[in-house]
């Protein structure tokens, strides 16, 4: 069959590179690589990710329920010792 394919440079670069190592044609170079691909079986599913988590302890101090209110604080804690570490 005689069709039309655009093939991308690093595509063609490898084809190419196919037909010097194998010394074949072009269209036998294509139809090798399209056949390996296509006949290859699928790939297995990655494993799920799973992080292992530590208990960090409950601190009353800090109101969770205020989610920016705890940012700001810690935020405002990193200036003032960058602050005293300048002195």
């Amino acid at each position: 069959m005689r069709t039309t394919v655009t093939l991308d440079a690093d595509v063609l670069a490898l084809v190419r590179k196919v037909m010097r190592e194998r010394r074949i044609s072009f269209k036998a170079a294509l139809n090798q690589a399209v056949r390996e691909g296509l006949l290859r079986p699928p790939s297995r599913a990655s494993r799920a990710y799973r992080l292992k988590t530590y208990r960090m302890g409950y601190r009353p101090e800090i109101p969770l329920d205020q989610a920016l209110a705890l940012a700001a604080g810690l935020e405002d804690d990193e200036i003032a010792r960058k602050l005293n570490v300048r002195k």
